[in-house]
């Protein structure tokens, strides 16, 4: 069952609007989040896991937010690395799709209500 999601704006810049899922995420929009994991990492072996490319951090909540654990606490569980690397991988297999399914459908809805 799909989750009800709403707008909300950034907590912290209050300026653009983020997708919210659930009362108890906290909403951070991606220019603040960006801001708070652009930070050193000084572990090797964490520093060479977390180095990818901005992109894809710009492009998954779930990678953003595995870092800022990592500056958090400065470790990471098991199950979080495999999980990041998974992710990851994903992304990078994955193919782009220069149009959302969401918006074709909406297109065909429009050419079917013109005609």
């Amino acid at each position: 069952m799909a989750k009800p999601k709403f707008k909300q704006r950034c907590a912290l810049c209050k300026k653009n609007m983020v997708v919210i899922y659930s009362f108890r995420q906290f909403p951070i929009c991606t220019e603040c989040q960006m801001k708070r994991i652009d930070k050193p990492i000084k572990d090797p072996k964490y520093k060479k896991l977390l180095d990818i490319p901005q992109k894809l951090y710009e492009e998954s909540q779930f990678l953003r937010n595995i870092k800022e654990a990592y500056l958090r606490f400065d470790n990471l569980t098991a199950n979080q690395v495999a999980a990041f690397k998974k992710v990851v991988k994903e992304l990078k297999e994955k193919p782009k799709e220069t149009v959302e399914p969401a918006e074709t459908e909406k297109k065909e809805k429009k050419e079917k209500s013109t005609s």
